[in-house]
Protein backbone atom coordinates (compact mmCIF):
# COMPACT_ATOMS: atom_id res chain seq x y z
CA UNK A 1 0.00 0.00 0.00
CA UNK A 2 2.90 2.16 0.93
CA UNK A 3 4.84 1.06 -2.02
CA UNK A 4 1.21 2.30 -4.21
CA UNK A 5 0.89 5.48 -2.49
CA UNK A 6 4.76 6.43 -3.31
CA UNK A 7 3.94 5.55 -7.14
CA UNK A 8 0.96 7.64 -7.42
CA UNK A 9 2.40 10.61 -5.76
CA UNK A 10 6.15 10.25 -8.00
CA UNK A 11 3.53 10.03 -11.13
CA UNK A 12 2.03 12.95 -10.11
CA UNK A 13 5.25 15.19 -9.58
CA UNK A 14 6.37 13.88 -12.79
CA UNK A 15 3.15 15.14 -14.14
CA UNK A 16 3.47 18.25 -13.01
CA UNK A 17 7.02 18.45 -14.17
CA UNK A 18 6.14 17.78 -17.48
CA UNK A 19 3.41 20.15 -17.83
CA UNK A 20 5.71 22.91 -16.07
CA UNK A 21 7.80 22.88 -19.35
CA UNK A 22 5.01 23.56 -21.62
CA UNK A 23 3.22 25.69 -19.35
CA UNK A 24 0.79 27.83 -19.90
CA UNK A 25 -0.89 25.96 -22.67
CA UNK A 26 -4.31 27.10 -21.64
CA UNK A 27 -6.05 29.84 -19.88
CA UNK A 28 -4.73 30.77 -15.94
CA UNK A 29 -7.27 31.42 -13.37
CA UNK A 30 -6.31 34.60 -10.91
CA UNK A 31 -8.80 34.30 -8.06
CA UNK A 32 -9.11 38.01 -6.56
CA UNK A 33 -10.81 37.12 -3.03
CA UNK A 34 -12.69 40.63 -3.10
CA UNK A 35 -15.81 41.73 -4.81
CA UNK A 36 -15.48 43.55 -8.23
CA UNK A 37 -15.18 47.26 -8.34
CA UNK A 38 -13.14 47.21 -5.43
CA UNK A 39 -9.47 48.58 -5.38
CA UNK A 40 -7.88 44.91 -5.83
CA UNK A 41 -10.55 43.65 -8.43
CA UNK A 42 -9.24 46.89 -10.93
CA UNK A 43 -5.94 46.29 -10.04
CA UNK A 44 -6.15 43.18 -10.84
CA UNK A 45 -7.72 43.24 -13.96
CA UNK A 46 -5.47 46.21 -15.11
CA UNK A 47 -3.05 43.43 -14.99
CA UNK A 48 -4.65 40.83 -16.40
CA UNK A 49 -4.11 42.47 -19.49
CA UNK A 50 -0.32 43.00 -19.63
CA UNK A 51 0.29 39.81 -17.84
CA UNK A 52 -1.83 37.66 -20.39
CA UNK A 53 0.13 39.46 -22.88
CA UNK A 54 3.74 38.39 -21.37
CA UNK A 55 2.66 34.85 -21.09
CA UNK A 56 0.60 34.21 -24.39
CA UNK A 57 -2.31 33.14 -22.85
CA UNK A 58 -5.31 34.40 -21.50
CA UNK A 59 -5.72 35.64 -17.37
CA UNK A 60 -8.92 35.54 -16.18
CA UNK A 61 -10.28 36.70 -13.04
CA UNK A 62 -12.31 35.35 -10.92
CA UNK A 63 -13.70 36.86 -7.90
CA UNK A 64 -14.02 35.19 -4.75
CA UNK A 65 -15.11 37.56 -2.03
CA UNK A 66 -16.38 37.05 1.55
CA UNK A 67 -15.15 36.84 5.22
CA UNK A 68 -12.66 39.48 4.49
CA UNK A 69 -11.06 37.77 1.95
CA UNK A 70 -10.50 34.48 3.35
CA UNK A 71 -13.04 32.57 1.06
CA UNK A 72 -10.80 33.78 -2.15
CA UNK A 73 -7.81 33.14 -0.08
CA UNK A 74 -8.16 29.54 0.77
CA UNK A 75 -9.56 28.63 -2.45
CA UNK A 76 -6.04 29.94 -3.51
CA UNK A 77 -4.24 27.63 -1.10
CA UNK A 78 -6.78 24.56 -2.52
CA UNK A 79 -5.68 24.81 -5.75
CA UNK A 80 -4.53 22.13 -7.96
CA UNK A 81 -0.40 23.35 -8.08
CA UNK A 82 -0.21 23.82 -11.79
CA UNK A 83 -0.18 27.13 -12.41
CA UNK A 84 -3.59 27.63 -13.90
CA UNK A 85 -5.19 28.58 -10.59
CA UNK A 86 -3.25 31.91 -8.85
CA UNK A 87 -4.12 34.29 -6.30
CA UNK A 88 -3.56 38.38 -6.14
CA UNK A 89 -3.88 39.59 -2.53
CA UNK A 90 -3.42 42.20 -0.53
CA UNK A 91 -2.69 42.77 3.37
CA UNK A 92 -5.82 41.73 4.70
CA UNK A 93 -5.28 38.36 3.91
CA UNK A 94 -2.22 37.60 4.46
CA UNK A 95 -0.75 40.20 7.25
CA UNK A 96 -3.50 41.72 8.79
CA UNK A 97 -6.27 38.55 8.50
CA UNK A 98 -4.20 36.32 10.28
CA UNK A 99 -2.80 38.19 13.03
CA UNK A 100 -6.29 39.01 14.21
CA UNK A 101 -7.47 35.60 13.57
CA UNK A 102 -5.57 32.87 14.58
CA UNK A 103 -8.18 30.17 13.44
CA UNK A 104 -7.92 31.40 10.00
CA UNK A 105 -8.45 28.24 8.03
CA UNK A 106 -4.90 28.50 6.15
CA UNK A 107 -1.34 29.13 7.03
CA UNK A 108 -0.35 32.67 5.22
CA UNK A 109 3.31 30.82 4.95
CA UNK A 110 3.06 27.33 4.33
CA UNK A 111 -0.17 26.91 2.18
CA UNK A 112 1.05 29.15 -0.37
CA UNK A 113 4.21 29.48 -2.87
CA UNK A 114 4.73 33.67 -3.39
CA UNK A 115 5.41 34.43 -6.89
CA UNK A 116 5.86 38.26 -6.89
CA UNK A 117 5.08 41.56 -5.38
CA UNK A 118 2.90 43.23 -7.51
CA UNK A 119 2.06 47.19 -5.83
CA UNK A 120 1.61 49.11 -3.07
CA UNK A 121 -0.71 51.98 -1.84
CA UNK A 122 -0.16 54.25 0.99
CA UNK A 123 -2.54 56.48 3.23
CA UNK A 124 -2.32 60.01 3.94
CA UNK A 125 -2.90 61.72 7.05
CA UNK A 126 -5.89 63.86 6.91
CA UNK A 127 -7.17 66.85 9.53
CA UNK A 128 -9.82 69.64 9.41
CA UNK A 129 -8.70 72.99 8.05
CA UNK A 130 -9.58 74.17 11.08
CA UNK A 131 -6.77 72.26 13.19
CA UNK A 132 -4.08 74.47 14.34
CA UNK A 133 -1.78 71.94 12.94
CA UNK A 134 0.14 73.32 9.40
CA UNK A 135 2.05 69.87 9.06
CA UNK A 136 2.55 66.46 10.71
CA UNK A 137 5.38 68.13 13.18
CA UNK A 138 3.08 70.47 14.47
CA UNK A 139 0.04 67.97 14.82
CA UNK A 140 2.29 65.40 16.84
CA UNK A 141 3.26 68.29 19.47
CA UNK A 142 -0.78 69.52 19.15
CA UNK A 143 -1.37 65.67 20.06
CA UNK A 144 1.48 65.47 22.69
CA UNK A 145 -0.05 68.45 24.33
CA UNK A 146 -3.68 67.25 24.76
CA UNK A 147 -3.29 63.51 25.47
CA UNK A 148 -6.79 61.97 25.28
CA UNK A 149 -8.67 65.07 23.88
CA UNK A 150 -8.04 64.52 20.25
CA UNK A 151 -9.70 61.62 18.65
CA UNK A 152 -9.18 59.85 14.92
CA UNK A 153 -11.35 58.33 12.84
CA UNK A 154 -11.05 54.73 11.02
CA UNK A 155 -13.03 51.78 8.79
CA UNK A 156 -13.31 49.45 11.43
CA UNK A 157 -11.27 47.94 14.41
CA UNK A 158 -8.88 45.60 13.05
CA UNK A 159 -8.63 47.64 9.66
CA UNK A 160 -5.64 49.37 7.98
CA UNK A 161 -6.91 52.76 8.90
CA UNK A 162 -7.16 51.75 12.31
CA UNK A 163 -4.04 50.13 12.44
CA UNK A 164 -1.93 52.49 10.80
CA UNK A 165 -2.83 55.40 13.70
CA UNK A 166 -2.43 53.09 15.98
CA UNK A 167 1.30 52.43 15.07
CA UNK A 168 1.78 56.24 14.54
CA UNK A 169 0.39 56.94 18.05
CA UNK A 170 3.12 54.10 19.74
CA UNK A 171 6.27 55.67 17.33
CA UNK A 172 5.22 59.54 17.99
CA UNK A 173 4.27 59.19 21.81
CA UNK A 174 0.74 60.45 21.40
CA UNK A 175 -2.65 59.31 22.74
CA UNK A 176 -5.86 59.64 21.10
CA UNK A 177 -9.73 58.08 21.22
CA UNK A 178 -10.33 56.03 18.19
CA UNK A 179 -14.06 56.41 16.88
CA UNK A 180 -14.70 53.63 13.92
CA UNK A 181 -16.68 54.24 11.35
CA UNK A 182 -18.48 51.50 8.53
CA UNK A 183 -16.08 52.81 6.44
CA UNK A 184 -13.87 55.69 6.15
CA UNK A 185 -16.00 57.27 3.61
CA UNK A 186 -18.90 57.68 6.31
CA UNK A 187 -15.88 59.57 8.37
CA UNK A 188 -15.46 62.74 5.75
CA UNK A 189 -18.29 65.11 6.99
CA UNK A 190 -17.45 64.75 10.65
CA UNK A 191 -13.76 65.64 10.05
CA UNK A 192 -14.70 68.36 7.17
CA UNK A 193 -16.62 69.84 10.09
CA UNK A 194 -13.90 69.51 12.86
CA UNK A 195 -15.67 66.70 15.34
CA UNK A 196 -12.72 64.46 14.09
CA UNK A 197 -9.42 65.22 14.70
CA UNK A 198 -7.36 63.35 12.27
CA UNK A 199 -8.03 60.16 9.37
CA UNK A 200 -5.54 57.81 7.89
CA UNK A 201 -7.54 57.47 4.64
CA UNK A 202 -6.25 55.78 1.17
CA UNK A 203 -4.83 58.50 -1.54
CA UNK A 204 -7.41 57.52 -3.51
CA UNK A 205 -10.46 58.67 -1.61
CA UNK A 206 -8.69 61.10 0.43
CA UNK A 207 -6.72 63.01 -1.98
CA UNK A 208 -10.32 64.57 -4.16
CA UNK A 209 -10.92 66.48 -0.60
CA UNK A 210 -7.18 68.22 -0.42
CA UNK A 211 -7.75 68.99 -3.99
CA UNK A 212 -11.51 70.41 -2.83
CA UNK A 213 -10.03 72.55 -0.13
CA UNK A 214 -12.08 70.57 2.49
CA UNK A 215 -9.70 69.20 4.08
CA UNK A 216 -5.74 69.44 4.39
CA UNK A 217 -3.28 66.49 4.07
CA UNK A 218 -0.14 66.02 6.17
CA UNK A 219 1.97 63.56 5.32
CA UNK A 220 1.92 60.29 3.16
CA UNK A 221 2.63 56.59 5.10
CA UNK A 222 4.83 55.29 2.41
CA UNK A 223 8.53 54.73 3.57
CA UNK A 224 9.41 57.54 1.08
CA UNK A 225 7.38 60.32 -0.63
CA UNK A 226 5.29 58.80 -3.49
CA UNK A 227 3.92 59.26 -6.72
CA UNK A 228 1.10 59.30 -5.77
CA UNK A 229 1.01 62.45 -3.48
CA UNK A 230 4.53 64.42 -4.64
CA UNK A 231 3.64 66.90 -2.66
CA UNK A 232 3.71 65.17 0.51
CA UNK A 233 6.23 64.69 3.05
CA UNK A 234 6.53 60.51 4.25
CA UNK A 235 5.97 60.06 8.17
CA UNK A 236 9.24 58.76 8.25
CA UNK A 237 10.52 61.98 7.59
CA UNK A 238 9.65 62.89 11.12
CA UNK A 239 8.97 59.53 12.71
CA UNK A 240 11.77 57.51 11.46
CA UNK A 241 11.32 53.94 9.88
CA UNK A 242 7.28 54.59 10.16
CA UNK A 243 5.86 52.91 7.07
CA UNK A 244 2.27 51.74 6.51
CA UNK A 245 1.12 50.60 3.18
CA UNK A 246 -1.12 48.33 1.38
CA UNK A 247 0.36 45.59 -1.03
CA UNK A 248 -0.76 43.37 -3.74
CA UNK A 249 1.10 40.39 -4.56
CA UNK A 250 0.15 37.05 -6.28
CA UNK A 251 0.80 33.56 -4.93
CA UNK A 252 0.18 30.21 -5.95
CA UNK A 253 -0.57 27.39 -4.16
CA UNK A 254 2.16 25.32 -2.27
CA UNK A 255 4.02 22.54 -4.13
CA UNK A 256 3.95 24.96 -7.06
CA UNK A 257 6.87 23.82 -9.49
CA UNK A 258 9.71 26.57 -9.97
CA UNK A 259 9.94 26.56 -13.69
CA UNK A 260 5.86 27.84 -13.36
CA UNK A 261 6.89 30.36 -10.67
CA UNK A 262 9.71 31.59 -13.04
CA UNK A 263 7.67 32.13 -15.48
CA UNK A 264 4.93 33.91 -14.36
CA UNK A 265 7.71 36.27 -12.17
CA UNK A 266 9.05 37.01 -15.34
CA UNK A 267 6.25 37.87 -16.90
CA UNK A 268 4.99 40.25 -14.22
CA UNK A 269 7.73 42.09 -13.60
CA UNK A 270 8.04 42.55 -17.45
CA UNK A 271 4.23 43.38 -17.06
CA UNK A 272 4.88 45.97 -14.46
CA UNK A 273 7.65 47.58 -16.70
CA UNK A 274 5.35 48.69 -19.48
CA UNK A 275 4.64 52.56 -19.06
CA UNK A 276 0.91 52.22 -19.98
CA UNK A 277 0.31 49.51 -17.16
CA UNK A 278 2.44 51.86 -14.53
CA UNK A 279 0.22 54.84 -15.84
CA UNK A 280 -2.98 52.64 -15.02
CA UNK A 281 -1.42 52.32 -11.42
CA UNK A 282 -0.51 55.14 -10.36
CA UNK A 283 -4.17 56.66 -11.50
CA UNK A 284 -5.53 53.59 -9.26
CA UNK A 285 -3.07 54.78 -6.57
CA UNK A 286 -1.28 52.21 -6.12
CA UNK A 287 2.48 52.37 -7.12
CA UNK A 288 3.97 49.23 -9.56
CA UNK A 289 6.67 47.49 -7.44
CA UNK A 290 7.72 43.86 -9.08
CA UNK A 291 10.14 41.72 -6.91
CA UNK A 292 11.48 38.23 -6.78
CA UNK A 293 9.60 35.19 -4.95
CA UNK A 294 12.21 35.72 -2.50
CA UNK A 295 12.22 39.18 -1.74
CA UNK A 296 7.95 38.63 -1.84
CA UNK A 297 7.91 36.53 1.09
CA UNK A 298 10.11 38.27 3.02
CA UNK A 299 7.96 41.46 2.70
CA UNK A 300 4.85 39.56 3.58
CA UNK A 301 6.50 37.65 7.06
CA UNK A 302 7.94 41.67 8.19
CA UNK A 303 4.83 42.75 7.60
CA UNK A 304 2.59 40.01 9.01
CA UNK A 305 5.17 40.66 12.06
CA UNK A 306 5.00 44.09 12.23
CA UNK A 307 0.91 43.83 12.43
CA UNK A 308 0.90 41.06 14.70
CA UNK A 309 2.88 42.61 17.30
CA UNK A 310 1.06 46.27 16.76
CA UNK A 311 -2.07 44.58 17.23
CA UNK A 312 -0.81 42.48 20.57
CA UNK A 313 0.13 45.48 22.28
CA UNK A 314 -2.87 47.69 21.57
CA UNK A 315 -5.22 44.98 22.48
CA UNK A 316 -6.99 45.18 19.10
CA UNK A 317 -9.48 42.78 18.05
CA UNK A 318 -11.14 41.86 14.95
CA UNK A 319 -14.74 42.60 16.45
Amino acid sequence: MKLKHYLLGLACCLTLGAAAQTYPSKPIRLIVPFPPGGATDILSRALSQEMGKKLNQSVIIENKPGAGGTIGALAGAQAMPDGYSLLLTTTSTHSIGPALNPRIPYNPETDFTPIVYVANSPQIILVPLSSPAKNLSEFIEHARRNPGRLNYASSGNGTISNLSTEVFKAQSGTFMVHIPYRGTGLSISDLISGKVDVLFDSVVSGMPHVRDGKLRALAVTSLKRSALAPNLPAVSEVLPGFESVTWFGIYGPKNLPAEVVSKVNQAVNAALAEPDLKERFLRLGAEPTGSTPQAFASLVRADHAKWKKIITERKIGSE
